[in-house]
């Protein structure tokens, strides 16, 4: 590795590190999850104070060992926005540890830092509009939890019963019918013992539908799915996520005590 070289990635956690520095964890296309030292940042003129959590940075790094040093940064978004509403916050909090979770020292995941940019964008530009959007702020996490899990390796399998291999088609209308979710394996077909959650058809329907793009929508622009059931598939996040994962992503667990009453 060369003495010197230009980072571009987002700031998902920043603590202190001695006195007057701070310990950044940065998320980058070129070296995946990275920790750098950036020397006097805590000191309040310091030209390097910028370097706080939610911000997208351009970095010189410099240094040979193992924690390198920020010698010059620029700001060029700062997500702070998103701290106008609690839910936001939190939301945007727990995507940044899920990334830290997914992503190993030094390994890039190719498409990650844009998907958590994407929905960062989500996140922040929901904050500006009115609180019955919370639910909104619920799905829009959960979806953002589906494609960075996919994208990181450790995708939820949603098209196929994990015991027989079978298509999972939820039979619309036929209420009896149940899915039964396996944290060690998967969705299975019936209500199976060791389950941890079990789905009617609608629910699973509305969870097959997060891979795509989109929240899955009505017609009239009305967001698909009432907060019970976008709370049970937070939950199926955070299941998923506590089974597979090598660390935890212990803030999933408090954005659903932040949604505010509807």
């Amino acid at each position: 590795m060369s003495g010197e070289r230009r980072l571009t990635g987002l700031a998902l956690k920043v603590g202190p590190l001695g006195e007057h520095d701070r310990l950044l964890t940065l998320l980058s296309d070129e070296a995946g999850v990275v920790r750098l030292a950036v020397p006097g940042a805590r000191r309040p003129r310091s030209s390097l104070a910028a370097a706080v959590p939610l911000t997208l940075l351009d970095l010189q790094v410099v240094g040979r060992r193992s924690l390198q040093r920020v010698k010059q940064l620029q700001v060029l978004h700062n997500y702070s926005g998103v701290g106008q509403r609690l839910e936001t916050l939190a939301s945007a909090q727990a995507l940044a540890e899920l990334a830290i979770a997914l992503v190993s020292d030094d390994d890039p995941v190719p498409g990650l830092l844009d998907t958590v940019l994407v929905h960062l964008e989500g996140f922040e530009s929901l904050s500006r509009t009115s609180p019955t959007e919370a639910d909104v702020c619920l799905a829009m996490l959960v979806q953002a939890g589906v494609h960075l899990l996919a994208l990181g390796g450790y995708g939820i399998p949603l098209q196929s019963c994990c015991r027989t291999g079978a298509e999972l088609l939820p039979p619309i209308g036929q209420w009896q019918w149940r899915c039964s979710l396996l944290p060690e394996e998967g969705l299975a077909i019936g209500s199976l013992p060791g389950a941890r959650l079990q789905f009617n058809p609608s629910e699973l329907a509305l969870l097959q539908r997060l891979p795509r793009p989109e929240l899955p929508r009505r017609r009239d622009g009305e967001l698909m799915g009432p907060r019970p059931v976008w709370l049970k598939l937070l939950a199926v996040l955070e299941c998923w996520c506590r089974t597979h994962l090598p660390r935890p992503v212990r803030s999933l667990a408090m954005v659903g005590n932040c949604m505010p009453s509807p």
